[in-house]
């Protein structure tokens, strides 16, 4: 989220969210390799709607570009496994980075 400040008031700007059906129309997956890639761990929802739907949030567009240039020339398993390693890697580097300025209690790391 994305804080704004206005006449003293700090408020909360919500995140922009996209269902499915948004994917299909913004990048070259099917409605159902989208789902098989969140069965796999490829992509993850950040939300459920009260109806049931998946919501994906704006780093999903960076993650599905990753997987079309990586399966190229690797497996989903392989691709899987390049992801997870992406993750930790850009966790611990957070981790490390609010350790070194005092703020590991005030940043949420995804």
């Amino acid at each position: 989220m994305i804080q704004s400040e206005l006449k003293n008031q700090t408020f909360q700007i919500p995140a922009k969210l996209y269902r499915i059906g948004d994917l299909v129309r913004y990048t070259p997956f099917s409605r159902q390799t989208l789902h098989n890639y969140t069965i796999m761990g490829l992509i993850q929802e950040t939300q459920w709607t009260e109806g049931g739907h998946r919501l994906y949030d704006e780093s999903v567009f960076e993650k599905l570009s990753r997987i079309i240039q990586l399966k190229k020339t690797k497996t989903l398993l392989e691709i899987k496994r390049i992801l997870s390693e992406i993750e930790k890697e850009e966790s611990s580097k957070i981790t490390v980075s609010q350790l070194q300025t005092g703020n590991a209690e005030n940043t949420a790391i995804n």
